[in-house]
């Protein structure tokens, strides 16, 4: 399942371990982000209330939404009764969920399933949000949308996005290629009359705080986020993310291939690189030709779990972003 990307606040905490709630309470205390919603105020601007939140399982979006932002639940790939298991249990939390609309196109059930749980919004995010559009407004919900270029961000305007989130390269997990420092201010200026959110290598207020001076009302975080405790996944996965550096990334489609999975283009994944990027990486068309033998290794690798041999796992998504 992918499971995970963000909406989200500063966080300063030490990771991994840290509980959502102790590390959204310490964001607005940072200095980078007090000075740009202090010089923003110089100009006149309203700044809204910032708000964070996450795909990913029952615990984390409740955590998220008790900790004063929005949660949401991550659809993935569209395991149905996994999603409907995840509601049930996230008692009366105010949350959203999520959708890969490209796969949510094959199965757009999954989404009239969520919305009889009356979500607070739904995300969509690597697709045409314009057949759902109707369907989430009509259920009450906010739609938020993601985009990776201008040409996106003015078709989500265009179906009525509540929220734009401009997601850069730097990402963790799947996205394209243009950096967040030029596409954001693109964005505010191409959609006016929609709030904006940043998303991509964003960890700390300084991050909020920068994103915040480019015009965002908010930042969308994922990996950042993986590592608290309410996040489902492997400890090991999760120390690898927070021990990496932003060197250590790589933007591929060497795991998309080995797990048969293969996304539209232009999409790539940020992963960790490890002996299996290192050994396939500009080898795509090799890999392709000896998937069967590779993508039955990579399934044993990832079952043991073996991380130098598949990757480290956020969820069923092989990422880890410059954070």
């Amino acid at each position: 399942m992918h499971r995970n990307s963000g909406f989200v606040f500063s966080l300063n905490a030490p990771v991994p371990g840290p509980s959502i709630a102790a590390s959204v309470s310490s964001s607005l205390a940072d200095a980078e982000l007090e000075a740009a919603l202090s010089a923003r105020a110089q100009l006149g601007e309203c700044v809204p209330p910032v708000r964070a939140g996450y795909f990913g399982g029952r615990r984390l979006a409740a955590a998220v939404t008790h900790a004063g932002g929005l949660g949401l639940i991550g659809g993935g790939y569209g395991d149905g009764d996994w999603i409907e298991r995840e509601w049930t249990s996230a008692g009366n939390a105010r949350v959203g969920c999520g959708f890969i609309t490209w796969s949510l196109a094959k199965r757009p059930e999954l989404l009239e399933g969520v919305l009889v749980h009356q979500p607070a919004a739904i995300m969509l995010s690597f697709g045409d949000p314009s057949p759902f559009a109707a369907a989430v407004r009509a259920a009450g919900a906010r739609l938020i949308c993601q985009v990776q270029n201008v040409a996106q961000a003015r078709k989500a305007a265009g179906a009525g996005a509540d929220v734009i989130v401009a997601q850069g390269t730097e990402a963790g997990g799947h996205g394209q290629s243009e950096p967040l420092f030029t596409l954001l201010p693109q964005v505010v200026g191409s959609c006016p009359d929609v709030p904006v959110v940043a998303a991509g290598g964003i960890a700390d207020g300084r991050g909020l705080a920068a994103a915040i001076m480019l015009g965002a009302e908010g930042v969308l975080m994922g990996t950042r986020f993986y590592a608290s405790q309410e996040a489902d996944g492997h400890p090991e996965a999760k120390r690898r993310i927070v021990a990496a550096e932003g060197g250590q990334t790589v933007r591929s489609i060497v795991f998309d291939i080995s797990r048969r999975n293969r996304w539209p283009d232009p999409y790539t994944g940020r992963v960790l690189r490890n002996h299996h990027v290192e050994r396939w990486l500009s080898r795509e068309d090799e890999l392709e030709a000896q998937v069967e033998k590779v993508g039955r290794d990579y399934a044993a690798a990832r079952d043991r779990p073996d991380f130098d041999s598949f990757g480290a796992h956020r969820s069923g998504r092989w990422v880890a972003g410059a954070r």
